[in-house]
């Protein structure tokens, strides 16, 4: 009687979990893509460099031990082999890290 609900809790979880891997490597992935269009694009980087590499290490880890949770549909290619040493070789020129990038500037600017 209770192993269905044990089994679909499981499940659950489970889902829920790739889930939330799916979300925060496409939270790294924005972040690398944006701050590193400030950084290289238009040397206005509103981060410290420690910080980034945090992100870029954490992100690297999760696509390492996650492989299955990788294929997300934004900028995957990109970030296929993508070991966490640099932000250069990155699609900095895309409208949509450009556009991004420029909107998170104006913000941060803002909040001065």
């Amino acid at each position: 009687m209770f192993g269905p609900l044990i089994d679909t809790a499981t499940a659950f979880n489970n889902m829920t979990t790739e889930q939330t891997i799916k979300e925060k490597i496409r939270q790294r992935r924005s972040q690398m893509l944006v701050h590193s269009y400030l950084y290289y694009v238009i040397d206005e980087p509103i981060i410290e460099d420690d910080k980034w590499q945090r992100w870029a290490n954490e992100l690297a880890t999760l696509q390492k031990y996650n492989p299955q949770s990788c294929n997300i549909d934004f900028f995957d290619e990109a970030f296929k082999d993508w070991n966490g040493d640099t932000g250069f070789k990155l699609p900095l020129k895309d409208k949509w890290v450009k556009k991004k990038a420029l909107e998170i500037k104006r913000i941060h600017e803002e909040q001065k």
